[in-house]
């Protein structure tokens, strides 16, 4: 309970202010003339002039609040390592004992910093803030941290804290840790496929002197290079990038001996593939309606660079057009037939036929191309059913599908094979999930017969309509019908032939995402996604490896055809495996190389400085062998919150208002009888 005096003045201040020192001149003449009854007639100014400041008694009921203090429990994977959980619970016990036999205070136990998947490094300031939200600085006492001393967010000025109150740290681990980390120093994010990129990195020893280190470099899984390395110098390898997409690079160092871990003994580096231009070539035979369906696909993809000739006169054809108006280009056959086939990742044969411009020499250079690599598109039409037809050259050698020399001619629907299905280049097109098919109808066919490849759609009769294979190292794909731009100009509503076209080609130049039998990690939001594309009916159990070495069992479950998937929870930050015994695949969850992991020994010079600032002190929990818990005091107020085995605490004074009561001294009788009486006193002075 507390007394004051308040004012609610009747007239304005300077009306208040003027009246006031209109009594104070006149006081004081009288006092200066010595004028009987001066005494009497101030006094009697004063009231008047405190009438009109109308001045109250009041009395508050004030109940006091509890001062909080909040304890940050670190539970971050780093406060496992060692005999540091154990010291952590110790400590947590004890303070809870001896901060509970404070009267006056709140405590507020805060555990933060647990690995979840997306968080990178220690957070514990945040988690700070969070405990305080709904507590008036005012009624702060400090804060306690029961840490490694690894802390990723401290504040850099007192101010942020938001309080004015002592901060303490209490660190667990020991003074004579050892552990040793690989450094990245230099990575790049992306590289040239085809090309080699250098990772430059650092291994480090802490608590142990400079010596020698064995590394080894892995990409996806496969070793690249192993060397000795001298600890503390600066390394640089070379990283070749063979395919387009992340490529993930491991960089490991040998474990040293009595370190506190392993896990921070390895770098991971994504270098994301590139590729410079996909060269394509593309060789159209006679003119016909859907000539420019594959110029316009494949010049509007900006990854695509295309050569493209089209054979507008055969040299047979003899109709008296001067050689300088056959074409502004001679076609050089030579050049890219023998000399620059390799430098093409497709080669696209749209409606061709031998017509004496190849010879048989350059198609063997093709088949040869194929086996080492490369890709050929066919897209027949009556050509290839004709006695001039491709497969009548070396190229028989390679293709899935000989022509019986029929062609069909009547409507039909293109539409997917069981196989089709579930292989990545046709399965979900659009339109697709129909009876028939949501999209127009083809009118004709080339028949074949002992098709070898995978047909992916067929037409009439279950005829082959789409047939890929896979040739030595290289594709090929046959297209057996020359309609598909009836879907390009919106027959009867047209079709996905965007979709369709694009895939395939990039299925021929072995785009990642478009192979048959594949294992894929992949992160949603807090979770991990293992992904078994394949053509067989089912698949086996997935073994994962979480970054810290755990491993667990997935059995994954059908989705949409030749697409089964599992999900397990990223709980951990790192590079996570996964294998079914033929595939493998990695993913980084979070950043490359955690924070967490960067460095493990436990310090003080972390929280040290912050501690020092607000009075507090960060002092560690093992000086030895056993637990020294320093003494908790409570304060009222200091500028030095610690001493060599206790801490401090600032105890508030806050306290909450429940009842006023207020008493004008002016109103009512009470101010009545007071002017009245000054007044009455003043004519007593007077009439003697």
């Amino acid at each position: 309970m507390s007394f004051g005096i308040a004012f609610a003045p009747l007239v304005p201040s300077y009306v208040l202010w003027t009246a006031g020192a209109v009594a104070l001149i006149i006081a004081t003449m009288l006092f200066f003339v010595r004028s009987r009854g001066a005494a009497v007639r101030a006094v009697a100014l004063a009231l008047a002039v405190l009438a009109l400041a109308n001045p109250s008694f009041t009395k508050e009921d004030r109940e006091p609040l509890t001062s909080v203090v909040v304890v940050v429990v670190d539970k971050s994977p780093s406060q496992t390592l060692g005999e540091r959980a154990a010291q952590t619970e110790a400590a947590r016990a004890a303070l809870a004992e001896r901060l509970g036999r404070i009267a006056g205070l709140e405590v507020r136990f805060v555990e933060a910093g647990e690995a979840d998947g997306e968080t990178d490094g220690t957070r514990l300031f945040s988690a700070l803030g969070a405990a305080l939200a709904d507590v008036p600085p005012d009624r702060v006492a400090g804060a306690i941290f029961i840490t490694d001393g690894r802390v990723h967010d401290v504040p850099a000025e007192v101010a942020t804290l938001g309080f004015n109150a002592p901060v303490h740290a209490l660190i667990t681990g020991r003074r004579d840790e050892r552990d040793r980390r690989v450094a990245l120093m230099t990575a790049p994010r992306f590289g040239l496929v085809g090309q080699s990129q250098t990772i430059v990195f650092r291994v480090e020893d802490q608590g142990a002197r400079g010596g020698t280190a064995r590394i080894s470099v892995r990409r996806d899984g496969e070793t690249v290079e192993n060397r000795t390395v001298v600890v503390g110098n600066t390394v640089s390898v070379q990283i070749p990038i063979p395919h387009a997409g992340p490529n993930i690079v491991e960089v490991e160092a040998s474990p040293l001996e009595g370190e506190l871990t392993t896990l921070n003994n390895r770098v991971v580096v994504s270098i994301d593939g590139v590729r410079e231009k996909l060269r394509v070539l593309l060789v159209s035979g006679e003119p016909h309606a859907g000539e420019r369906t594959w110029r316009n696909l494949l010049k509007a993809d900006a990854s695509v660079d295309l050569v493209h000739f089209t054979i507008l006169r055969p040299p047979e054809k003899q109709d008296g057009t001067p050689i300088n108006e056959l074409s502004l280009i001679a076609f050089p056959t030579r050049e890219l037939f023998q000399q620059k086939i390799g430098e093409f990742q497709l080669i696209i044969f749209d409606r061709y036929a031998r017509q004496g411009v190849l010879p048989m020499l350059y198609f063997d250079n093709i088949a040869r191309y194929v086996r080492e690599g490369g890709a050929v598109l066919i897209a027949a039409g009556p050509d290839y059913a004709s006695p001039t037809s491709l497969w009548r050259t070396p190229l028989d050698a390679i293709l899935p599908a000989e022509p019986s020399g029929r062609t069909t001619e009547q409507p039909f629907y293109a539409q997917l094979t069981d196989l089709g299905k579930r292989h990545p280049v046709t399965r979900g097109l659009e339109g697709s999930a129909s009876d028939p098919p949501n999209w127009s109808r083809w009118f004709r066919l080339v028949d074949t017969k002992n098709a070898t490849g995978t047909t992916v759609l067929d037409g009439p009769d279950h005829k082959p309509l789409l047939v890929i294979s896979r040739e030595g190292e290289g594709r090929v794909a046959l297209l057996l019908s020359d309609h598909i731009w009836l879907w390009a100009r919106g027959y009867e509503g047209g079709g996905p032939h965007l979709d369709l076209l694009r895939r395939l080609s990039h299925w021929l130049m072995k785009q990642p995402d478009l192979e048959e039998e594949a294992l894929r990690l992949v992160v949603r939001g807090r979770d991990l996604q293992v992904e078994r594309q394949t053509m067989a009916d089912n698949v086996g159990e997935v073994t994962l490896t979480t970054p810290s070495g755990a491993t667990r069992t997935i059995t994954l479950q059908s989705g949409e055809p030749g697409m089964w998937r599992g999900v397990v929870r990223a709980n951990e930050l790192g590079l996570w495996r996964a294998t079914d015994g033929k595939l493998s695949a990695l993913i980084n969850v979070g950043p490359a190389n955690p924070r967490e992991f960067t460095e493990v020994t436990s310090t003080t010079e972390v929280l040290s400085p912050l501690a020092s600032a607000t009075g507090g002190a960060a002092l560690r929990l093992t000086e030895g062998t056993e637990l020294a818990m320093p003494r908790v005091v409570a304060m009222r107020s200091s500028d030095t919150y610690r001493g060599n085995d206790w801490i401090g605490l600032k105890l508030r004074e806050a306290s909450v208002v429940r009842g006023i009561g207020v008493l004008p001294v002016f109103a009512g009788l009470l101010g009545l009888l007071l002017l009245v009486g000054s007044l009455a006193a003043t004519w007593a002075r007077e009439g003697r």
